[in-house]
């Protein structure tokens, strides 16, 4: 019987050990190990419960197999009756209990160190928005909104797809590799999940309230990740990509964002001509409406109200940026007073006033926009 126990947990052990070769081998087959001490944290946590799960396996069918096969009827044996063995109640109640600490002492710990995010270098709130992400950098005072970058050719099976299909941004979170951030998630609408693997993270992103997570990056690199929560019809457009780069890297977009800021705010009090609205309207109009207006300005019938000739893209201007900036409760429309500043917003109105044969010939300039905030 013990020869026939020792070749069972040989096989077993071998099976266990070409899948686990395999699952370390072959990333897709396995959790991510990632780049930041947390992730490590978690993917050697992993593989301890893996190796644990392999062990209670190894025993329990190697057991099972021997039973079958030494004590088979074939073999004259009578199945035995017994009931309450006191002894084996104990044994299967202890050896259960004690695996379970092994399990939950490390985990433990994983999940101490996780839900640490005190003493941040940087902190970044991150808000969930249908469909889109916005970043404020708290520290250093800017904000922007990141959007999905996917040509809508690829999207619509009308161009091959590239290797970064639905995971590539317009403005991409850039932090310094060796210092601890703080990401502090929200949401505007419904619940989202602001989840990038590599980095160990995925949190919750609720309305009404703040949940904190962190990373430190230890390599110079781009992550990618996703909305990882059921969150609306276009919930597969919501990517995440983070761009880990050097000290002084950093340093210098820091600049180029607070620079451009300022130059969006010293637009504000311009007058712009018809042609400049017009042409950044379109721009802010693809990038932020599009999915739900459409290019052509006609909307998704009976999901989607048409801008092309609707009342409010040619009736009163002061309702049209209203809505715009506030939004329409108990509809989709999204207030972007807060995601798009004066100009972006006076630029879009614009060009939903003259795009598509509406030719209103109305210009709303960001000082219109700047008065209507107050």
């Amino acid at each position: 019987m013990c020869k026939h126990w020792l070749k069972l947990n040989r096989l077993f052990l071998l099976i266990a050990l070409g899948f686990s070769s395999i699952a370390q081998g072959m990333p897709q087959f396995n959790m991510t190990r990632g780049v930041t001490p947390i992730s490590h944290d978690i993917f050697h946590l992993h593989m301890t419960i893996f190796w644990i799960c392999t062990a209670i396996a190894v025993v329990v069918f190697g057991v099972m197999f021997i039973a079958i096969l030494k004590h088979r009827k074939s073999q004259g044996h009578q199945a035995s009756h017994f009931h309450e063995s006191t002894a084996v109640e104990i044994i299967w109640t202890i050896i259960p209990f004690l695996i379970l600490i092994a399990m939950a002492i490390p985990a433990t710990k994983v999940l101490i160190r996780l839900e640490d995010a005190k003493n941040p270098d940087i902190n970044i709130k991150v808000t969930g928005i249908q469909w889109k992400w916005q970043y404020d950098y708290i520290d250093e005072g800017f904000s922007f909104i990141s959007n999905l970058k996917t040509p809508e050719e690829e999207i619509k099976n009308l161009k091959p797809k590239n290797p970064n299909y639905l995971l590539e941004v317009d403005n991409e979170v850039v932090v310094p590799i060796n210092k601890k951030i703080r990401f502090l998630t929200t949401a505007q609408d419904v619940i989202h999940s602001w989840w990038v693997p590599a980095l160990g993270v995925k949190k919750d992103s609720i309305p009404g309230f703040i949940n904190e997570t962190w990373a430190l990056i230890e390599e110079p690199g781009v992550y990618r990740g996703q909305c990882a929560e059921l969150c609306g019809r276009n919930h597969g457009f919501m990517p995440i990509v983070v761009r880990a780069v050097s000290e002084t890297e950093y340093a210098e977009w820091v600049a180029q964002q607070l620079a451009q800021k300022a130059d969006n705010e010293a637009l504000s009090g311009k007058t712009l001509t018809l042609e400049e609205l017009m042409q950044k309207g379109e721009e802010v109009y693809k990038v932020q409406c599009v999915a739900c207006h459409q290019t052509t300005g006609q909307g998704l019938p009976g999901v989607f109200p048409a801008l092309k000739n609707s009342p409010v893209a040619t009736g009163d201007i002061t309702k049209h940026i209203d809505i715009v900036l506030n939004g329409v409760n108990g509809t989709a429309m999204q207030a972007f007073g807060k995601m798009l500043n004066d100009y972006e917003i006076a630029a879009v109105v614009t060009y939903e006033r003259n795009a598509w044969g509406n030719n209103t010939g109305n210009i709303v300039q960001p000082m219109d926009i700047q008065a209507a905030r107050k």
